[in-house]
């Protein structure tokens, strides 16, 4: 069942991240240790209401279309299960989009229903060395995961953004290479991918020449084709076990989370059938 959250304050963090600050009854996070946590966030439209027995899919099955809440799958930045605080960090690019515009203008009191949490990786301290990669989608699971490093661990971050602008402090280990990708002040939605992206291509020369040695566990999570198209194959490449390896989508060049979801479950059972 979903988990009332009340804003409790905004803040720009960079020229596109916000974070949202919520407090609420955390009991159904009290176990959640992942470092990539997520939750889905329930947007309902005008006159659709919502309490903490919602059952989402009774609603997607009986109301009109208009009146279906929306939901958005978002990392939960911090979290204080005891006091009863959380905070999520939002992309926003202008109007595009229905989360990144809402935390751009939520004021405090204002109530987010959420479902979660769920989350598959959190760093291995006994790792011989890390990798974590992605685009500011992935940036507040890289941040929460860099906070969890052993101060002895070594390894490479890797983080791709517009510019200079939305770059944010994230301390790392002594032995951990931190690295700001940019890639120019386009839209988010339409820079470049593939084989073109800035994270391709710092993961390219690292396999080339540079890659770890010993058991490296890696996190890569970002757009579509850069993360699974594009880097996944250089990561099996250097033989990283599958259980060293979270390497996802986090969202698709194009396409709203709904048309996500169904590449994604597309590329699944491509990748199913050709196994």
């Amino acid at each position: 069942m979903p988990t009332r959250l009340t804003v409790t304050g905004r803040a720009a963090l960079t020229d596109h991240l916000v974070r949202v600050t919520f407090e609420g009854d955390l009991a159904a996070f009290a176990d959640s240790t992942d470092t990539d946590r997520y939750v889905k966030l329930i947007f309902a439209p005008a006159g659709t209401e919502l309490t903490e027995t919602t059952d989402l899919r009774r609603l997607q099955a009986t109301l009109p279309p208009e009146q279906v809440p929306v939901v958005r799958t978002y990392t939960v930045r911090q979290l204080d299960v005891a006091r009863g605080t959380l905070a999520i960090d939002f992309v926003v690019h202008g109007d595009e989009g229905i989360a990144g515009p809402w935390a751009a203008s939520v004021e405090p009191g204002a109530v987010l229903f959420v479902n979660g949490p769920g989350g598959a990786y959190a760093p291995d301290p006994e790792a011989d060395a890390h990798l974590l990669v992605g685009d500011e989608s992935a940036l507040p699971a890289i941040a929460a995961a860099v906070e969890a490093l052993p101060a002895d661990a070594r390894g490479h971050v890797y983080v791709e953004v517009a510019g200079p602008g939305d770059e944010l402090p994230l301390p790392v280990p002594a032995g951990v290479e931190l690295r700001w990708l940019h890639r120019g002040a386009s839209s988010f939605a339409t820079d470049l991918v593939g084989e073109r992206s800035p994270i391709v291509e710092a993961v390219r020369a690292l396999a080339a020449d540079g890659w770890p040695a010993g058991r490296v566990q890696v996190f890569v999570h970002g757009e579509g084709d850069a993360v699974m198209h594009q880097v996944r194959p250089l990561l099996k490449a250097q033989g990283v076990a599958r259980g060293d390896l979270s390497v996802s989508a986090y969202w698709r060049r194009g396409r709203t989370e709904e048309g996500f979801r169904v590449w994604k479950q597309d590329l699944a059972k491509a990748e199913a059938a050709g196994a």
